[in-house]
């Protein structure tokens, strides 16, 4: 799997834009894209449903495994895994320091969100020979 420039994870993780598009069905057609709140921890992305495992985007990135994010200007395709529970604490971490203060902060670190954290890393695209 790819792993992201390092500026292109901070331009993300700085911007508060991030929408999601795990694939549809056909796993070709992107879904419609979500706004979510994300965070970076070490080298990768991660991001938590609001609803937890119930969302539909969370069911259909767990689905699909893949999809594309649209953040800070830049499109890209990118893979979708469940993290472990070990990592969920430095994301814990990272959404109390980006959204200190939003009245939305407690259930995003709370075992609902936390129970669906998602880590984002690019996809690379193979061409068509």
């Amino acid at each position: 799997m790819a792993t992201w420039l390092k500026d292109e994870l901070r331009k993300i993780a700085e911007a508060d834009d991030l929408h999601i598009s795990p694939f549809r069905e056909d796993g070709v057609t992107y879904g419609t894209p979500k706004w979510i709140w994300s965070v970076a921890v070490d080298d990768a992305l991660y991001v938590r449903p609001y609803n937890g495992q119930k969302s539909r985007w969370y069911q259909a990135a767990m689905r699909q495994k893949a999809g594309r994010i649209t953040a800070a200007g830049m499109t890209k395709d990118v893979a979708f895994e469940p993290v472990n529970e070990a990592i969920n604490d430095l994301v814990d971490a990272a959404y109390s320091t980006k959204y200190k203060g939003s009245p939305y902060l407690k259930p995003m670190i709370g075992s609902r969100a936390r129970s669906a954290t998602v880590k984002i890393m690019p996809r690379e695209i193979k061409a068509s020979t």
